[in-house]
């Protein structure tokens, strides 16, 4: 049920409090450049005139629309507007105000993982905050079916036109499963408008066409009450033919204008627009000239009024960038700030004075009151953050023969519905349909697919059919179209499930590990936004032979080292994988946890050169060690080895097989698997005593690299050397690092291992060199 306002003294209240938010975002970021100082001289920045572009519809959208269930993503240029309205509604303290884009105080753009006030979606990056709340209401969904005590709500997203440039959101509007969730709306901010100019073709029509087509309500906010009233008039078919046929530049040439020059400029020698605008005062023509629907509360809530529950919506909202201030239509208005006469003049105008800015309306007044109601109205409870059962750190299991790592990741997933059903009941699987080649169908048989509604499987009973589509509300695995940004971005929002709405799950999304970079940006904002998920790519490097370079990753490994939140690594056998996917699920859903990615390869590797301890003591030793980052896998005999071979990965089989033909010549030689050279490096940061993001497991260090045990190293990965080049740093030897660092070519794995120099030849001629 809307609460719109219906009486002409509601819409006074409701543009005294639109006054009010205009001011309070602008003052926001005049203070923050006018009153601060900053000795580096470097410009502080916001954005006045985009957040003066949305400061009419966020009004009529918080004021009269939103329920408590709902959650709202707002453009990154308007969080200053954000800010205003948290700061009305008293969920923003004072204080605060004069913090903008101060260290420790609100941020450049909304984030709900460091600003202070009530933030929905983190935005910033452009197009991923906007389709967060697609994903948003896709993970909700998934948590009622699955769980239930979730409230229902719409996801809104508060868009820029110029961020409809994305192609991310294009990807997203198009997803099949997308055009089910009638609760997104997306609200456009259409001031035709970007950073350096006037766009001159952003057409509503060929938007509206794009959004219809996949299924969206298409509903279009032009002109406000004062234009359709003059519409109405004689000469108003005129007006109306001529403002639709004007082009973006001249018509925002025209909000540049004086009542004069508009008199001038309007009619181009219509007699009956001549007319009308004749009949017209000055503050009425210049007023009829803005007065689009964006900024028009009635206008906005007939719309809002119309919204159609049953697919997604988009409300196209005709604006004027900077509008209410003197840079209103400019088109170098993007970065801009007020001078101190032209914020004396809004403060004249909305009535607040410039030496007490942050005046709130008096708790008594129609203002203030309709800012209490509204509070008392988008109050929510407290979903504190559940926990999820506790995981097992071992299954127990040895795996023997040859096996991939890609194919122990299903078969770990699968023991884990057996050992810890109540843990494994939160797993979710995602994927842009390669589940089958990337050995998941056991996994999907076993679990099944999510799906709103169940659907019936047409090929259950093909005896061909080895993969089973059973598509049902209670399926653990979500299959997406081939786009990795909707990949990570649905992985983002079900990470973020246990913040949001106190159901934590354990999100897990394949994908092939040479599209794992395409992903990364969305999937980094993710986990800056509060995400905590697990990524998967697989298969990964130059191993994947006979798919030539277009698909042979190379700069992955270092993921680990370099992606803030997350914890990355590559096993080398079938345990590791099981021991590092259970100890990186064991750090989703918490308040203090941390996503992963793990590099899984279509390698075969004889597990038997695992050497695993039978001893219980001693496999738990070993697990521990390959969690926290390295393992020696082989020692050489006596106190010292003559060298020592770093490896990650399925390379292990080329380094024992090198160390094996070393010790024939006499050479002894120490292998250390690498499984995480992120964590190895956060360990030897904290030995220097630098800060590192969380606790540091500095005993692998002495554990995989004693220095009683100090040699010449060997680094080897089916990556960039680069990746494992800070092990020499440890106990400061000389070094040869081999690697891939350049694109490869189709064919079979030992020519392509001899081609980039990562075969066993090349580390035992690296060793004999070093040595």
């Amino acid at each position: 049920m809307s609460t719109a306002a219906t009486t002409t003294t509601e819409l006074e209240v409701l543009r005294e409090v639109e006054r009010r938010v205009l001011w309070l975002s602008t003052a926001i970021i005049d203070h923050a450049n006018r009153n601060r100082s900053d000795p580096s001289g470097l410009k502080i920045g916001g954005h006045q005139a985009s957040s003066a572009s949305l400061a009419t519809i966020m009004t009529a959208l918080w004021f009269s629309h939103l329920r408590s269930g709902d959650r709202v993503s707002v453009k990154p240029h308007a969080s200053p507007v954000l800010h205003a309205v948290n700061y009305l509604l008293g969920e923003l303290d004072e204080r605060y105000l004069t913090t903008l884009r101060e260290f420790g105080g609100l941020q450049s753009y909304p984030s709900r993982s460091k600003d202070p006030d009530p933030v929905d979606y983190s935005t910033g990056s452009v197009g991923i905050g906007a389709t967060a709340p697609i994903w948003g209401a896709l993970a909700r969904r998934y948590v009622s079916s699955r769980f239930g005590g979730v409230s229902a709500g719409r996801q809104y997203s508060l868009v820029g036109d110029a961020e409809l440039d994305e192609g991310a959101v294009w990807e997203a509007i198009l997803d099949p499963m997308v055009s089910e969730l009638g609760e997104v709306v997306w609200i456009v901010d259409l001031n035709r408008q970007s950073l350096d100019r006037v766009v001159p073709k952003i057409g509503a029509p060929r938007i509206e066409g794009m959004f219809a087509a996949a299924g969206w309500q298409v509903l279009t906010v032009k002109y406000g009450h004062l234009l359709h009233e003059l519409f109405a008039r004689p000469g108003g078919d005129a007006l109306r033919t001529r403002i639709d046929g004007m082009g973006n530049p001249e018509y925002q040439r025209l909000l540049r204008c004086d009542a004069a020059e508009v008199r001038d400029r309007l009619p181009v020698g219509d007699e009956s627009l001549s007319a009308l605008v004749a009949e017209l005062d000055d503050e009425t023509l210049l007023a009829a000239v803005r007065n689009l629907g964006g900024h028009d509360i009635a206008a906005l809530g007939d719309a809002f009024g119309e919204i159609d529950d049953s697919r997604p919506t988009v409300i196209l909202a005709y604006t004027v960038k900077g509008y209410g201030l003197a840079t209103a239509g400019h088109p170098q208005n993007h970065g801009s700030v007020l001078t101190e006469p032209q914020m004396q003049q809004l403060s004249s105008d909305v009535g607040v004075p410039l030496e007490d800015p942050w005046r709130r309306f008096a708790p008594d007044s129609d203002a203030g009151r309709l800012c209490a109601r509204t509070a008392e109205r988008l109050s929510r409870a407290d979903n504190g953050s559940g926990q999820v059962a506790a995981l097992p750190t071992d299954i127990g299991r040895t795996p023997s023969g040859r096996a991939t790592t890609q194919a122990a990741l299903g078969r770990a997933l699968l023991d884990l519905t057996r050992e810890a059903p109540e843990a494994s009941s939160r797993v979710v699987t995602l994927c842009p349909d390669v589940s089958s080649s990337t050995n998941l169908g056991g996994w999907v048989n076993k679990v099944g697919v999510w799906s709103t509604a169940e659907r019936k499987d047409w090929f259950d009973d093909d005896p061909e059919t080895i993969l089973h589509w059973r598509e049902r509300p209670t399926g653990q695995h979500l299959e997406l179209g081939i786009a990795e940004g909707n990949l990570v971005g649905a992985l983002g929002e079900l990470g973020a499930t246990w913040s949001r709405w106190g159901q934590p799950l354990l999100p897990i999304g394949v994908l092939y590990d040479p599209f794992v970079e395409r992903a990364l940006e969305p999937w980094s904002f993710g986990i800056y936004a509060g995400g905590q998920s697990i990524l998967v790519g697989t298969p990964s490097g130059v191993s994947l032979a006979a798919e030539g370079g277009a698909h042979q990753s190379i700069t992955t490994p270092s993921v680990g080292l370099e992606q803030p939140g997350c914890v990355t690594y590559e096993p080398a056998f079938a345990i590791d994988v099981e021991w590092t996917v259970l100890a990186s699920l064991a750090r989703l859903g918490r308040p203090d946890g941390t996503s992963a990615y793990l590099r899984l390869s279509t390698r075969p590797v004889e597990q038997a050169l695992a050497a695993i301890p039978s001893d219980p003591a001693a496999r738990e030793r070993r697990r521990r060690q390959v969690v926290a980052g390295a393992y020696p896998v082989r020692r050489a005999a006596g106190e010292r080895a003559d060298l020592t071979i770093a490896v990650m990965g399925a390379m292990v089989t080329e380094a024992l097989a090198a160390a094996d033909r070393l010790a024939e010549q006499g050479t002894e030689a120490d292998v250390v698997v690498v499984t995480s050279p992120g964590l190895l490096f956060d360990a030897v940061q904290a030995r220097a005593g630098r800060p590192v993001p969380g606790p540091s497991e500095g005993w692998v260090l002495d554990a995989a690299f004693p220095a009683r045990r100090a040699a010449p190293l060997v680094t080897l990965l089916d990556g960039h050397p680069h990746t494992l080049a800070f092990l020499a740093g440890i106990n400061q030897v000389r070094a040869t690092h081999l690697g891939v660092t350049r694109f490869g070519q189709s064919g079979d794995l030992a020519s392509v291992y001899r081609h980039h120099g990562i075969d066993a030849d090349s580390v035992v001629s690296a060793a004999l060199d070093l040595l």
